[in-house]
C-alpha cells in the first residue's frame, strides 16, 4: 500500500513538473492586429537559470503551435538536457514570410521581431543573437532558413529539416500563391522569396544545419541547396539519412538539430 502511494505521489509530481515546463501563451501581433498562440517549453531547472538561449521551432504546412510537442513529446526533456527554451509559434500556412500582397500575412515580422521581443521581456533569455536559433520542418524548414538568413542580427544560428528550400518547383502547392501570387505571372517575386536565392546574404559567422531524408520529395532541392552552398564556400552542416517526409524522420532529426544548436550556444 505504501509503495502504491509513493508511486502515485511520484506520478503526480512528474505531471506537475511537465505542466510547469510546457505552456501555451498568446502574443499580440501589432503588424497583423491578431493574437497568436505559441507553445513555450522551459527546462525543468528554469528557476535556477539565467540568460538562457532560445530555439524557435517552426511547424510545417497544415500544422500549428502544438504540432511539435505532439510529434515529439520529449521536447521538455531535451530542453532540460541542453539548457534551452524552445518556442513553437503558430505560423498558420503562411510560410513565415511578410506577403507583398496580403497585409494579414506578416509572419516574418511576427517571429523575428514581435515574438522575440515578447519572449525576451517575459523569460530569462540571453538577449543576443548568440543566444537565438530558428529552425523547423518542411514549410518551417523554409522558414528557419529564411528567417535566419534574413535576420542575422537576431538569430546566430538557423536550420531546416525536410525543408521546402526552393518553392519554385511547386507553383500550385501548399497555398504559396496566396502570399506571392501566381508563379507564371510573378516569377521574379517567387525568386525573391525562395531560400536558395538568399545565399548571397549569408555572413560567415551564421551557424547553419540542414538535413533531409533520402526518400523525401524535398530531397532533390535540398541536395541542390547543399551543392550551391559548397560552390559559394558557405559553411554548414548537411545531413542525409534514409527517411521520408514524416513524423518518424522529424522525431529523429530534431535531436541532432538541438545538439547542433546547444554546441553553438555553449
Amino acid at each position: 500500500m505504501k509503495k502504491r502511494f509513493l508511486l502515485f505521489i511520484i506520478s503526480v509530481l512528474s505531471i506537475s513538473v511537465q505542466a510547469r515546463q510546457t505552456d501555451t501563451v498568446e502574443v499580440f501581433s501589432p503588424s497583423m492586429n491578431i493574437r497568436i498562440k505559441n507553445v513555450v517549453i522551459l527546462p525543468a531547472d528554469y528557476d535556477s537559470r539565467t540568460n538562457m538561449p532560445v530555439v524557435y521551432l517552426l511547424h510545417g504546412y497544415g500544422g500549428n503551435h502544438a504540432s511539435w510537442i505532439k510529434n515529439k513529446p520529449a521536447l521538455p526533456e531535451l530542453a532540460t538536457r541542453y539548457g534551452i527554451i524552445i518556442v513553437c509559434p503558430d505560423g498558420k500556412n503562411a510560410w513565415y514570410w511578410d506577403s507583398p500582397l496580403n497585409p494579414q500575412i506578416k509572419y516574418e515580422t511576427y517571429v523575428s521581431q514581435e515574438l522575440v521581443a515578447y519572449i525576451d521581456q517575459n523569460y530569462k533569455t540571453k538577449k543576443d543573437k548568440s543566444g537565438r536559433a530558428v529552425t523547423g520542418l518542411s514549410m518551417g524548414g523554409h522558414g528557419g532558413l529564411w528567417l535566419g538568413i534574413r535576420h542575422q542580427d537576431v538569430f546566430g544560428a538557423c536550420g531546416s529539416t525536410s525543408g521546402g528550400v526552393d518553392i519554385r518547383p511547386f507553383p500550385d502547392n501548399w497555398e504559396i500563391k496566396n502570399a506571392l501570387g501566381d508563379y507564371k505571372e510573378n516569377t521574379r517575386r517567387w525568386d525573391e522569396h525562395t531560400v536558395i536565392k538568399q545565399l548571397h546574404l549569408i555572413k560567415p559567422e551564421l551557424a547553419i544545419i540542414i538535413d533531409c531524408g533520402t526518400e523525401d520529395f524535398f530531397f532533390e532541392i535540398n541536395e541542390k541547396l547543399h551543392r550551391e552552398m559548397l560552390n559559394q564556400n558557405i559553411k554548414h552542416d548537411y545531413i542525409t539519412r534514409p527517411g521520408a517526409h514524416n513524423a518518424q524522420y522529424w522525431n529523429n532529426a530534431i535531436e541532432y538539430q538541438l545538439l547542433f544548436f546547444s554546441r553553438f550556444f555553449y
